[in-house]
């Protein structure tokens, strides 16, 4: 039986509201957070003094790092922190030159007088975590400080942290991230916006509020015991720093979060790392809610602390939310309806402004200026639309598929005495662009109809989509020239 015209525009219409709903949902959480969000310059840890300098042992898991692997390793060789109480513990996948080098630099480290090792495996067992849970086998430390290959921690790091410790209920402290590279193209500088929400706002908030949340996986200390009691390290997620973060506070220890502790880093220059890297953050993210949101659900927690856990792993599917509104949205646009397009208006100032004020309130809290945190809060909204084909093709193989191969980030790094590594775009390259130009489609038959509410919605989601595939398209370009 053929549908007809009133039966189409009521199921389009539906499906765009009920879709927008879901999204509204995630965007209320969002102004929740603003609205409990406060920022100055409280610590949240303690200098360590005279009497108190627990034995830490410094972790650097590698796997083929030759562009960063030596600024890493002497940053770490540089914390200032009493040398017979630190442990540098380089753990060395690799199967590149980055051996040659790593060896390098700790004889060199030996030779200033620290303890400092190299630890090689046979085979990636349980890839990163798999490391880590090696080192800490190896090591007799009673606290264990990660740096991923990327970071470049200040002298001061561990001496920011350490007295958090003095609490002995406090299994872990998490530094805040910085961003090297934050100004090198509209693309960083997204990018940059996009983890501040994460670590100015989130974490900020969850923390002050007596909520979960979670080790990012490198600039943070965690205590042994805090990591035994929980099972140790997992690796049956590609996030193994999320998991274990829910897994020991589950198990009652207390979590700390140092906003005003940062550790420098880069973010990915290219679309192809940033894809790779995302994708694993967001797989992992829905793999670690299929173990543990049983678990986190049927615990004595506060029904705050399960509804915010709730919000923080399902966070991700979002993506494929935005992905069928980028289906419907081109087709609510086009329908003849009266007064139906301030409809979309109302959306937009539900789910996109109250994302918007979201970042732009972490950036205003970093001391960004006004113009340029107005220009990078909307760069990083669309760089998110225009990541929703692969993220939700991540969060599918979460939901349904195996644990996965656990694909490292490339860093630039010193890319003028090292050959770049190159990740592979798994999508079809630019396939993006085809959403784009169903948004081009949308925008101009919303125009035709004078559906004036739609079009601030069309045209994010037009650039978001045009902005990744052109991203996306020119990066497999230039690789086939290089080839």
């Amino acid at each position: 039986m053929p549908i007809e015209p009133t039966d189409y525009s009521a199921i389009v219409t539906g499906c765009y509201l009920a879709t927008l709903a879901v999204l509204g949902i995630y965007g209320l959480h969002r102004l929740v957070l603003v609205v409990h969000f406060r920022w100055g310059r409280r610590s949240q840890a303690e200098p360590v003094d005279g009497d108190f300098f627990p034995r830490v042992a410094v972790q650097l898991p590698l796997f083929n790092e030759r562009t960063v692997a030596r600024r890493l390793i002497r940053a770490a060789g540089d914390l200032d922190y009493p040398p017979e109480q630190l442990e540098i513990q380089v753990l060395d996948d690799s199967s590149d030159e980055t051996q040659a080098i790593v060896d390098e630099e700790i004889d060199r480290l030996r030779r200033r007088g620290l303890q400092a090792t190299v630890l090689r495996r046979e085979d990636r067992t349980g890839f990163k975590a798999g490391a880590l849970a090696q080192g800490m086998a190896a090591s007799d430390a009673e606290l264990f400080c990660v740096f991923d290959a990327d970071f470049m921690p200040g002298p001061e790091f561990l001496r920011g942290l350490v007295g958090t410790f003095r609490d002995p209920d406090v299994g872990m402290v998490q530094a805040r991230w910085g961003h090297t590279n934050r100004d090198e193209s509209r693309f960083t500088r997204a990018q940059s916006t996009l983890l501040d929400g994460h670590f100015v706002i989130e974490h900020k908030v969850r923390n002050d509020s007596g909520l979960f949340f979670n080790f990012n996986g490198t600039a943070g200390i965690w205590r042994r015991e805090a990591v035994e009691e929980a099972g140790g390290w997992q690796h049956d997620t590609l996030t193994e720093d999320l998991d274990l973060s829910y897994r020991s506070q589950l198990s009652g220890w207390k979590f700390v979060y140092a906003p005003y502790v940062v550790a420098p880093a880069e973010v990915p220059p290219g679309i192809g790392a940033f894809k790779s890297q995302q994708h694993r953050w967001a797989k992992g993210s829905v793999q670690v809610l299929r173990k543990l949101m049983g678990s986190i659900l049927s615990s004595r927690e506060p029904w705050r602390v399960k509804a915010e856990a709730w919000a923080h792993l399902t966070g991700n599917v979002g993506y494929p939310s935005v992905l069928l509104l980028s289906i419907l949205l081109p087709l609510a646009s086009g329908l003849r309806r009266q007064g139906f397009h301030w409809w979309h208006l109302a959306a937009f100032l539900l789910c996109t402004l109250s994302v918007g004020l979201f970042y732009e309130t972490s950036q205003r809290a970093i001391d960004r200026p006004i113009r340029r945190r107005l220009a990078d809060t909307v760069l990083a909204m669309s760089l998110g639309i225009g990541m929703c084909v692969g993220q939700t093709r991540a969060v599918f193989s979460g939901m349904f598929g195996s644990t996965g191969t656990f694909v490292r980030t490339p860093k630039r790094g010193d890319t003028a005495s090292a050959r770049p590594y190159r990740t592979p775009l798994t999508d079809l390259p630019g396939i993006e662009l085809l959403f784009a130009a169903w948004f081009a489609w949308g925008l101009i038959s919303a125009s035709r109809l004078g559906n004036w509410g739609s079009l601030p919605f069309l045209a994010l989601f037009f650039g978001g989509f045009a902005w990744v595939g052109i991203l996306s398209l020119r990066e497999q370009l230039g690789r086939s020239q290089e080839g």
